[in-house]
């Protein structure tokens, strides 16, 4: 059995690729800040799929909880097969609204974090001569929106470059960008949700479906939605100037900074 290790597993997009990886039998390590709640979720999935949940308590934003990880990464003895660095956030709040401390905490998880687990996990794969990583940006990459859309930017660029200098060895590595998935991101975010149209929303099980059949694939990207496929389809073809006005209004309104 191959095991999966996910960063941000206790909820939204995380769990559901908990869900779906130990519906298919594969053995789980589950990260997150939460004890209590990665105690009753590894022990559902057990009961429920028969496999085995390891739990690994771990702040990203903090250098003991990214250490931590990249050890649990680099156990050639208990090695992980695919690594899903889903842990992020967002922040409310327009630039100069947000603390810097906030933003550069935002950094951290969403890049330092990336960086350094993706490293620990690739050179384990890499000397196996298999394995996959997938980090999760998100559509806001692909548009000038704040922190958060340059933080997913970063994802996908160094995933990208990353998947062309691991190619030949074995190990797929991908950048999922999903649009608006009903998790509890915009809660934690204290951002409201109920001006943001009904189509734009995902399904969390829907989309770790789709994600996971892409890296299958071996794509580099996956947009895992024809909705979010045809609008990013736009925003290529938009002037970069127009693009900047039309992100920042719509980000004012609907997303994170």
């Amino acid at each position: 059995m191959t095991t999966a290790l996910i960063t941000g597993s206790t909820a939204g997009i995380g769990a559901a690729f908990a869900r779906r990886l130990a519906a298919q039998g594969h053995n789980l390590v589950l990260v997150a800040r939460d004890t209590k709640r990665l105690g009753e979720q590894a022990t559902e999935l057990h009961d429920r799929h028969g496999i085995e949940a390891e739990v690994l308590a771990a702040d990203l934003s903090a250098e003991e909880g990214i250490a931590a990880v990249e050890e649990r990464l680099g156990d050639r003895t208990h090695p992980v097969d695919l690594l899903v660095n889903n842990a992020g956030f967002g922040n409310k709040g327009r630039y100069l609204e947000v603390s810097m401390a906030d933003e550069l905490t935002m950094l951290k998880v969403h890049v330092e974090a990336v960086l350094r687990l993706t490293s620990a996990a690739a050179g384990s794969m890499r000397s196996r001569g298999r394995g996959g990583v997938i980090n999760v940006a998100s559509v806001a990459a692909f548009v000038p929106r704040g922190t958060y859309g340059a933080s997913k930017a970063w994802v996908v660029q160094f995933t990208q470059g990353a998947a062309k200098d691991m190619a030949g060895s074995g190990v797929r590595m991908m950048a999922l960008c999903p649009g608006f998935v009903r998790t509890e991101f915009h809660q934690r975010a204290g951002m409201g949700t109920d001006n943001i149209p009904g189509w734009m929303w995902l399904d969390a099980d829907k989309l770790v479906a789709a994600a996971l059949a892409d890296l299958a694939r071996g794509k580099t990207v996956s947009i895992p939605d024809p909705r979010y496929k045809a609008l990013m389809g736009v925003v290529k073809l938009t002037p970069r100037g127009l693009l900047g006005g039309v992100s920042s209004r719509t980000g004012r309104k609907y997303g994170p900074q």
